[in-house]
């Protein structure tokens, strides 16, 4: 709570808005666009670099906002479009922008807020998941978006991101995972210290390619497996299809090519979700 505020004395009771997290009097106003809780604002919506160095990723809206509230996000700070609070709001420190200064701020156009920053969650050192999706070269925000918000649904335990794929906490990915980044397991890594996790877990890789030595993804067991699929151009990298202990195709007509990346990773995440039972 500000200095500034009014301090309630020992003997009078808790108010309701207090008991929810709506601020209850006052809150800082932030009109300048050269404040520097808006530059960083800016930041977190622009630059990876930045979000990595904060351990921090910014997300929009109310229905965002309720999503990491209900999945126990731990949120940093929220900014209001205006001093309109909306729904019930949690205990951490809350700002209202100017329109104009949400405006800027903000990654999304024509938003009504609030904007809220949230701190990203490493993986424990504890992790040992049964069905893991990995991604090679996805560089689509909205694919990697829609392959969280499937391995979410799906019961993938974790979602692994190699090589040159999109940023899992790019505005754009965050809004693609409808929530879904606050509940799903991510790991960004390399491909070594993939092997070396896969072993400890002593799960199998299967790599989704299109070759003549490939076998349908129904002959193999996926009940405990990880799965790689790379990208629509080019797929798999070779040292990636190297570590693979089997190459799976999902069987389609005649003269289908392929299928776009997300729709491939959600498939066979479909597939180990049914296998399972």
């Amino acid at each position: 709570m500000h200095d500034d505020m009014i301090k309630r004395k020992p003997e009078e009771p808790v108010s309701d808005k207090e008991r929810t997290g709506v601020p209850p009097f006052s809150m800082e106003t932030i009109t300048s666009r050269k404040n520097s809780r808006v530059q960083a604002l800016r930041l977190l919506g622009r630059d990876k670099a930045y979000r990595r160095g904060q351990g921090l990723f910014l997300c929009d809206g109310e229905k965002l906002l309720s999503e990491a509230l209900a999945n126990g996000a731990e949120i940093a700070e929220i900014y209001l479009r205006g001093a309109h609070g909306g729904s019930a709001l949690p205990k951490v420190p809350v700002y209202a922008l100017s329109e104009d200064v949400f405006d800027y701020a903000s990654p999304l156009e024509h938003s009504p807020g609030p904007l809220f920053t949230v701190r990203t969650r490493p993986l424990p050192e504890s992790a040992r998941p049964d069905r893991v999706i990995v991604l090679e070269n996805v560089q689509d925000p909205g694919n990697v978006g829609t392959v969280l918000r499937t391995a979410a649904a799906f019961g993938t335990e974790l979602v692994v991101l190699l090589g040159e794929c999109a940023d899992p906490y790019n505005p754009k990915t965050v809004r693609a995972a409808m929530g879904a980044l606050f509940r799903q397991r991510i790991w960004e890594t390399d491909p070594a210290a993939l092997s070396a996790k896969l072993r400890e877990w002593e799960l199998p890789l299967f790599g989704a390619a299109l070759r003549a030595d490939s076998v349908d993804v129904k002959s193999v067991s996926l009940r405990r497996a990880a799965i790689a699929v790379g990208n629509e151009g080019r797929g798999l990298t070779d040292a990636l299809l190297a570590m693979c202990g089997q190459k799976i195709i999902l069987p389609m007509t005649p003269g289908s090519e392929s299928l776009n990346a997300a729709v491939a990773a959600s498939v066979l995440m479909w597939e180990m979700w049914t296998q399972r039972g």
